[in-house]
């Protein structure tokens, strides 16, 4: 499995793994990412990554700026294919996510998860995430059912020991040192 950024080259092979998700997992998904033109538009953009396993896509991950006076914080979002999953790939993804975001000078990243991912959760966690807030009722999915939804914290200055233990801080080149 080799994590690379989103190229041209790739959307169309990220257009068949949006077509393969369970619906349960379109629902979680901000976009419409059946439509191809919406999956093409992401090409163009810095921070977002496949997972490929030769050159079919397993994994997606993007950080998106929140704006104006929230632009310190990013947005992860992460998905993987479900015949992949539990394997580490999520795991790589959001590490690298990670990763690049605190490089780019975000303070603080955010994910939001149904509540009821607990292994998504536990994986979040163990790279230094913390809860932030449980909206109840706030996922709607394909057949009607209402799901709670988390959201998860990483605040970059206040777990810099967590992530010294996870080794972000040596992919960043700034062990024992804050960003």
């Amino acid at each position: 499995m080799n994590i690379v950024a989103l190229g041209r080259g790739h959307t169309d092979a990220l257009i068949e793994f949006f077509g393969r998700l369970p619906a349960g997992d379109l629902t979680l998904m901000r976009e419409d990412v059946t439509e191809p033109d919406t999956v093409r538009g992401w090409a163009a953009r810095p921070a977002h990554w496949v997972a490929l396993d030769d050159a079919a896509v397993i994994g997606f991950a993007a950080v998106r700026p929140l704006p104006s006076w929230s632009d310190h914080v990013g947005e992860l979002r992460l998905v993987v294919d479900s015949a992949h999953r539990r394997v580490g790939i999520g795991r790589a993804l959001a590490r690298h996510a990670l990763t690049d975001a605190i490089r780019g000078g975000r303070r603080k990243v955010v994910v939001e998860l149904a509540a009821d991912q607990e292994h998504a959760v536990a994986m979040f966690g163990s790279l230094g995430f913390t809860g932030e807030a449980l909206l109840r009722d706030h996922i709607r999915d394909r057949q009607g059912n209402l799901r709670d939804l988390i959201m998860l914290a990483h605040f970059v200055d206040a777990t810099w020991s967590s992530m010294d233990a996870i080794g972000v801080s040596a992919e960043l080149g700034l062990e024992g040192n804050t960003p």
